[in-house]
């Protein structure tokens, strides 16, 4: 910019010069010219490109998005090895985000590979999901219960809906939960649209769905299935010690910090 100021002054001054015949009008026509160059708008050159706006942010106003969170790499004697790969060695599978066809088709690959290596040495699964697509999850589960080797379940943060569901659906004897994780079970969410039999089609198959759920609960919790369905009505909060209780999981993992006494859940 500092150069193309210059340039432009330089060619102001010299087109002053050549177009003027006194000295009077040299002086005058030089200082209307600088002065007009001075407020003329200026522009880049084609080698400083205006930047562009990045297409994939809606709104050129937000924030750019920040960096993805990098998984910790561990060096080995063949290489570096992400983390995820270095668990599934001992056996460890992570469930860490919302169920969806892309989480399901990798845990389930994962479920194979290790049956296929140890058909009876346990598998254990640590779960800290929100829940999501039913098909999705009913992969996963058909999967676990597929596989000769047992699969052991571990809950730390929140195993709500179809997280929950794949929680209790661990070997019995072998689930498990972290102190301060959260345990929550409900019915089958979802919508319909379009003509009337389309609505009716969708509004069958959703009821299908919340007996096969609430029969495979009642099953690995030992409860009857009226009290699942009225609990699953609407979002059921447990803490580890409940979902003992419950039979949703076998036992609550003991940390260094076991010995505080918690307070009650209010009742308002």
């Amino acid at each position: 910019m500092k150069f193309l100021s210059q340039v432009c002054l330089s060619a102001a001054l010299l087109l002053s010069q050549c177009s003027a015949f006194s000295p009077l009008a040299s002086t005058s026509r030089q200082t209307t010219i600088v002065q007009d160059a001075m407020k003329s708008q200026w522009t880049m050159m084609p080698d400083e490109p205006t930047p562009e706006v990045d297409p994939r942010r809606k709104n050129p106003d937000e924030q750019p998005p920040s960096p993805p969170v990098r998984m910790p790499v561990i060096d080995t004697e063949k290489g570096q090895m992400d983390v995820i790969s270095r668990l599934l060695k001992d056996r460890i599978l992570l469930l860490g985000q919302g169920v969806d066809d892309e989480v399901a088709n990798v845990l389930v690959a994962q479920l194979l590979y290790l049956a296929n290596e140890d058909p009876e040495k346990d598998i254990t699964l640590y779960i800290n999901s929100p829940g999501g697509s039913v098909s999705a999850g009913m992969a996963i589960y058909d999967t676990m219960q597929y596989v000769p080797c047992d699969v052991s379940t571990v809950c730390f943060g929140m195993a709500a809906s179809m997280g929950a569901f794949l929680l209790g659906a661990g070997a019995k004897g072998k689930r498990r939960a972290l102190p301060n994780s959260r345990i929550m079970i409900h019915q089958p969410l979802g919508g319909a649209q379009g003509q009337a039999a389309d609505i009716e089609i969708q509004a069958k198959e959703i009821l299908f769905i919340r007996e096969v759920l609430n029969t495979y609960i009642a099953e690995y919790c030992d409860q009857p299935k009226d009290k699942i369905e009225a609990d699953c009505d609407r979002d059921f909060f447990m803490t580890p010690e409940e979902a003992v209780d419950y039979g949703i999981i076998d036992e609550v993992v003991k940390t260094k910090t076991s010995h505080i006494v918690k307070p009650e859940m209010p009742i308002l």
